[in-house]
């Protein structure tokens, strides 16, 4: 009766570390942060300082309410926040000289907040599922704004200026964001599908129409992310998880077959149109680049960079993680990137196999290949977010079974 009785008091002692609804209001205020405050024309016009305001204040909201659910500062160790506020940090001492304008300082106090919300969340990270899932539901939350948009107006939703490219009309959503948006909700809900910790009807449900909005947007960065993500992951649980076995199989002919059959619209697919210049250039992305990389700096600009900026040199946006690091902090920004996302991927692959590592493997491969692309990891985006999620799954080992295959128990 006594040993009961102190492991009833044992239980009352531990603290519930179950994510709490509120988790999930401050998780989607980080993503309405991340929306950005310019993209097309929406329906009703709404000016950018008002769109400056909201994602803005967001992120104020979301800190002061992470902190009335954490009020004494718990956090827990973690090397990508780390990673994270040392990139800050770095931020903060080249914005200080202002080459940027006060306009760097102001990004610096927005990302200070946004990691401090994320360390304020740690605290939770063992239920780690509950943030994959308050992930899913904000971004097809987002996504039903573009669908409901696509509907209202569909003219606005798919412009000629941009190719016929899905837009945002509700909220000034461009095409890269949704096929980000779209890829990350579509990766999830398969690899849950795969690791059974959903049906097929769900997997319906969310991931068809994510399908449909991304090839819609015309991404071929969140496409073809999306599909090595998923086929890492799918790897990761092929030695236990028999459906993704199946899966393996019949989506490799499954694809075979779609290259055999419809091989010349995939191509124009891909080719959205454009010379093959173009192509050659990245839609003139490389022009860009070499712009960038060749353009005087001093020593100190070459090691802290000059300042978060708005991701963009001469007029044009830099369009690449790694070169957007070096142009706002330097080698030392670059060095801390890569830094964090090969310890993520180290860590991912020493896990035990289980959904959760399949998942956190789906999100670092799609904003690894992503980053070439989308200046994103340097600064508060949705991409963190993804790469937060990954770290949370990674944090602990999982505590489901390693393989799904039916043990017969012999009762002796």
């Amino acid at each position: 009766m006594h040993e009961v009785s102190l492991r009833t008091e044992a239980v009352r002692m531990e603290p519930d570390r179950r994510a709490p609804v509120l988790v999930g209001v401050i998780w989607a205020l980080l993503v309405i942060n991340t929306l950005g405050s310019q993209g097309s024309t929406t329906l009703v016009p709404i000016p950018r300082p008002v769109a400056q305001l909201v994602t803005m204040g967001a992120v104020l909201l979301a800190f002061a309410l992470a902190l009335v659910l954490n009020p004494r500062v718990k956090i827990r160790p973690s090397a990508y926040l780390l990673m994270l506020t040392l990139l800050l940090v770095v931020g903060v001492i080249a914005s200080a000289r202002l080459e940027s304008g006060y306009g760097a300082l102001f990004r610096c106090a927005r990302l200070a907040l946004f990691i401090g919300t994320l360390w304020l969340l740690t605290l939770w990270w063992d239920d780690a599922m509950a943030f994959v899932r308050n992930h899913i539901r904000v971004l097809c939350a987002v996504l039903l704004t573009v669908a409901a948009g696509l509907a209202v107006a569909p003219g606005m939703a798919l412009p000629a200026e941009t190719g016929g490219r899905l837009v945002g009309v509700l909220w000034p959503l461009p095409p890269p964001q949704i096929g980000q948006y779209a890829a990350v909700v579509a990766g999830l809900a398969v690899v849950l599908w795969l690791g059974r910790r959903t049906d097929g009807r769900s997997l319906l449900l969310v991931g068809g129409p994510a399908m449909v909005l991304l090839l819609l947007s015309h991404t071929r960065t969140a496409t073809l992310a999306l599909l090595a993500g998923l086929l890492v992951a799918t790897v990761s649980l092929v030695m236990t998880h028999r459906r993704a076995r199946l899966t393996m199989v019949y989506g490799a002919t499954g694809a075979a077959l779609v290259m055999v059959l419809f091989g010349g619209a995939v191509r124009s697919w891909l080719e959205r149109g454009q010379s093959a210049e173009n192509l050659a250039t990245l839609t003139g992305r490389e022009k860009v680049w070499d712009a960038l990389l060749t353009a005087p700096r001093t020593m100190f600009e070459q090691l802290f960079g000059v300042g978060l900026t708005n991701k963009g040199f001469g007029g044009l946006p830099i369009d690449s993680s790694w070169l957007a690091a070096y142009q706002d902090q330097g080698v030392v920004g670059v060095a801390l990137m890569a830094v964090f996302l090969v310890t993520m991927l180290v860590t991912a692959a020493l896990r035990p196999p289980s959904v959760e590592r399949a998942c956190a493997i789906f999100l670092i491969v799609y904003c690894l290949l992503a980053s070439y692309t989308e200046a994103a990891l340097s600064d508060a985006s949705a991409y963190l977010l993804n790469l937060t999620v990954a770290a949370a799954l990674l944090s602990r080992g999982s505590s489901e079974p390693i393989s799904d295959i039916p043990v017969k128990h012999s009762h002796q």
